[in-house]
């Protein structure tokens, strides 16, 4: 008997070892991974142990602080939008103490494959005469050569042609001392694009999250800046190649405004197929590095390769200060582009063409380099 009474102090011990060593966690129990939303949806968590105390549970939907909960059930309301697509959905509980626990889900959408339909080759150029922009031109003014031949210019507008762009910013873990200050630069830039430009603004960490669509007005678009929140690893590479889908193929120019913090440490394509997609692309790059990514040079050199190629220009400030000035140089610049076309002869093998633009008077032309015709591909 003495010895079965030895023994309960210690199975008791045990369990207490067992219980005390367990870490709190979080686990989303609806929607489930890899299923199919669409509209609005009940997110539901579960924390772990039950008895766990919790200071609050944070839910995102797309990279967006949705809502905040500090007491069961923890649930949240989210609009999934109305078109069936993949979402990141992340919750993130704290504990008191400061303990921290996540849990993600990924939910599946249509794919298509990434086509470049391309009949004629859109050129998107800026003139300037020393640091002034050059403006009034006219199509006589310019020269279009592609492989060094000479090719007439089928279509020629100024800076009233129509403009669709992206702008893409990072919310990875490593913004968040920068996030409030990069959000109030990204909402001024908003503001001073055109009232009819069609706008998309696209965050990203590993994932991209399209935020606010071109059918959205100013406010909208602001607010959806507003609710960023940092998270996550960079994926900068992938997010690139799919920000090239977020652009629409009618007439007209287009341009994508990258802003991020440090290098890519989640992409699972390389640089040398970011580059290949830029030259099929006739978007204007524009790349801004900042925090981390100012003393990394491979990145700093893939970024100005990528704005060199399309036309566009790569930016460094070394203050978060600076950034404000970086957005408005953007802004002016693409308030002085012009736009011309010409019928290609290359052939749609993927093979790569040289494109050079001349203009009278002697001033300098910033264009895309060349493009690419890759071969069409079925959706």
């Amino acid at each position: 008997m003495r010895q079965r009474a030895a023994l309960v102090p210690i199975v008791v011990l045990a369990a207490w070892a067992v219980v005390t060593a367990s870490e709190p966690a979080v686990q989303i129990l609806a929607p489930a991974q890899d299923s199919y939303v669409a509209g609005e949806l009940v997110v539901r968590a579960a924390v772990e142990p039950q008895g766990a105390r919790v200071e609050s549970v944070r839910f995102f939907g797309d990279g967006r602080l949705v809502c905040t909960v500090s007491r069961p059930p923890f649930e949240c309301v989210w609009d999934a939008g109305p078109d069936i697509r993949e979402h990141d959905i992340r919750v993130v509980a704290a504990f008191i103490g400061g303990r921290r626990a996540v849990a993600r889900v990924t939910t599946k959408g249509a794919r298509f494959a990434d086509a470049v339909d391309v009949d004629r080759v859109q050129v998107t150029a800026v003139v300037t005469d020393g640091r002034r922009y050059v403006r009034g031109l006219k199509r006589h003014d310019f020269r279009l050569y592609e492989n060094g031949v000479r090719v007439p210019i089928e279509h020629f507008s100024a800076e009233e042609a129509p403009l669709e762009i992206a702008v893409g910013v990072d919310i990875s873990e490593s913004m968040t001392g920068a996030i409030a200050q990069t959000k109030e630069f990204v909402k001024r830039f908003l503001t001073q694009l055109r009232p009819t430009d069609r706008v998309s603004v696209l965050a990203f960490n590993e994932n991209q999250f399209l935020i606010a669509r071109p059918s959205v007005d100013l406010t909208a678009r602001v607010a959806a800046v507003d609710a960023l929140a940092p998270w996550g690893a960079t994926a900068l590479h992938d997010v690139i190649i799919r920000s090239f889908r977020t652009l629409g193929r009618q007439q007209g120019r287009r341009a994508l405004v990258m802003f991020t913090d440090g290098e890519d440490t989640a992409s699972r394509v390389s640089a040398q197929a970011v580059e290949r997609r830029t030259e099929s692309s006739d978007a204007v790059l524009f790349m801004i590095g900042q925090g981390q990514a100012v003393e990394s040079h491979a990145l700093r050199s893939l970024c100005e390769r990528l704005a060199r190629s399309s036309g566009g220009r790569a930016f460094f400030p070394r203050r978060i200060e600076d950034l404000g000035e970086v957005f408005d140089r953007i802004a002016e610049e693409l308030s002085n582009q012009y736009l011309m076309t010409f019928a290609p002869s290359g052939r749609r093998d993927g093979s790569y063409n040289e494109v050079r633009v001349e203009v009278a008077g002697g001033h300098e032309v910033r264009a895309r380099r060349g493009y690419r015709l890759e071969p069409r591909r079925s959706r």
